[in-house]
């Protein structure tokens, strides 16, 4: 259950990594800053899940016991409406009735309090007759291509033709080219994700000991090629790339692979971006913060899942008999409301 609050979330205090001295080529500092990036940007998620697991075992903490008792009176309701629905009393629109507040109760249980209501609706929700006779592997296809398409655009009916499909036109390129941009993106990723052994070998070379003379310089490269060692065997991508960063100039050739490396890291920093905001304001997220504003919001909170507790145990004692059952839809249906 998320947790409302219309104040902004607490700021999140994390030192801030910052690159040393400027040094080498510029596709070498910015591969180096995008490693910085993207490692403060991990404290931050990092510190962020720390924060939101404290304030969801506060939260739940509070108001855990209310909720869960209006979760357990709303489930109650299910074995009456489905008693009704076999007993061939009610008329066919009353019945269609029933199904939609037992629908809706179960849509409510997971949308509000994470439950896990899917029997009840795969039972009673209409069949999709787009997605009839394509049946679950059409489902899993859909989901294995891909995030779905953006909706087309629809160019604004008040201007005229040629606007219209001037827009459009504008509508297609933009989407085209992000489109490669998120195609590259990937392919940067992929590469990244699939060159560990490359990193490996390319550092190994740099630094390996058998390639210098001096015993205290040699001893240095030993000591650095144990980490990269120990970081290639634990398949550490991340710190194969915070080696690299640390290592001597590059030629031309180094210099592309760190550009490619760089974009990759970029992208990296936008998921991590990502991430962070779905944490804090999706549906999952809880509002981190404190003060009397969030405690009288909690009490309130709790006062209106106890009322509502008891409101929908006294709507089960309704319907657990055909004639309160009757009486609860047709309210339900006075006041336009599709379920309880």
């Amino acid at each position: 259950m998320k947790k409302a609050d219309s104040a902004h979330p607490a700021p999140i205090a994390v030192p801030v990594r910052t690159a040393a001295a400027a040094d080498g080529s510029p596709a070498r500092q910015a591969f180096r800053q995008a490693i910085l990036d993207v490692e403060n940007l991990r404290e931050r998620l990092r510190d962020l899940h720390q924060q939101q697991a404290e304030a969801r075992r506060r939260y739940w903490q509070q108001v855990g016991p209310a909720a869960a008792a209006v979760v357990d009176a709303r489930r109650a309701l299910f074995p009456y409406l489905e008693e009704a629905l076999l007993q061939g009393y009610f008329s066919r629109l009353e019945e269609q009735q029933i199904t939609g507040v037992l629908l809706g109760n179960a849509r409510t249980l997971e949308a509000r309090f994470g439950e896990d209501e899917a029997a009840i609706i795969k039972k009673y929700a209409p069949a999709d007759p787009k997605a009839g006779s394509a049946g679950p592997a059409a489902a899993e296809t859909t989901q294995t291509n891909g995030p779905p398409e953006a909706p087309a655009f629809a160019p604004d009916p008040a201007l005229p033709p040629h606007e219209q499909a001037a827009a459009a036109a504008r509508a297609r390129r933009l989407a085209k080219a992000r489109r490669q941009q998120q195609a590259a993106a990937r392919a940067d990723q992929q590469q990244l994700e699939a060159n560990a052994k490359t990193l490996y070998r390319q550092l190994a070379r740099a630094h390996h000991p058998d390639l210098e003379r001096d015993p205290a310089k040699q001893a240095a490269r030993t000591a650095q090629m144990q980490r990269i060692t120990a970081a290639y065997e634990a398949d550490d991508l991340y710190a194969l790339l915070q080696l690299l960063a640390e290592s001597g100039p590059a030629d031309a050739a180094a210099d592309d692979v760190l550009a490619r490396y760089t974009r990759a890291l970029l992208q990296q920093q936008i998921t991590l971006k990502t991430a962070m905001n779905e944490l804090k304001y999706g549906p999952d997220g809880f509002v981190v913060g404190a003060g009397k504003k969030q405690e009288l919001e909690l009490r309130q909170l709790k006062r209106d899942l106890r009322a509502e507790a008891e409101y929908v145990r006294h709507v089960a004692r309704l319907v657990a008999e055909p004639a309160g059952l009757r009486q609860v839809l047709r309210e339900l249906a006075a006041e336009g409301l599709d379920t309880v």
